[in-house]
């Protein structure tokens, strides 16, 4: 059975940093991708960041590439760092993982289990 447990979140001053986990176990999940989406209100979800099984094959969304790095670690933990925190930026960010696609993917259709959401909310 596969769990993803996410961390992190809260509440980021515009232009400050935000720091998200994710910690996922069961199944083979070492030979997978894994991704962060986000929904921001009254939105569609949308991708933010993906990494791949090996975590040299990385995605990142137009509206946070180069504020925003997605690393990978041996026990399957996610980290998403993002800078220059925007207003934008508020959403409900969820991991996800795939137990089909081994490279970095934008498109939620790729994951098929998916972690509880946390609120990320930029605002002074």
């Amino acid at each position: 059975q596969v769990q993803l447990v996410a961390s992190g979140g809260g509440l980021v001053q515009p232009g400050g940093s935000l720091r998200l986990s994710c910690a996922a176990s069961g199944f083979a999940l070492d030979y997978y991708a894994m991704g962060w989406f986000r929904q921001a209100p009254g939105k569609e979800i949308e991708p933010v960041a993906a990494v791949s099984w090996h975590g040299s094959n990385t995605y990142y969304a137009d509206s946070v590439k180069g504020r925003a790095t997605i690393s990978r670690y041996n026990d399957n933990t996610m980290v998403l760092q993002m800078n220059s925190a925007k207003p934008q930026d508020t959403a409900i960010y969820y991991c996800a993982t795939s137990t089909t696609t081994v490279n970095a993917s934008g498109s939620s259709r790729n994951y098929d289990h998916w972690g509880q959401g946390i609120q990320v909310t930029v605002s002074s």
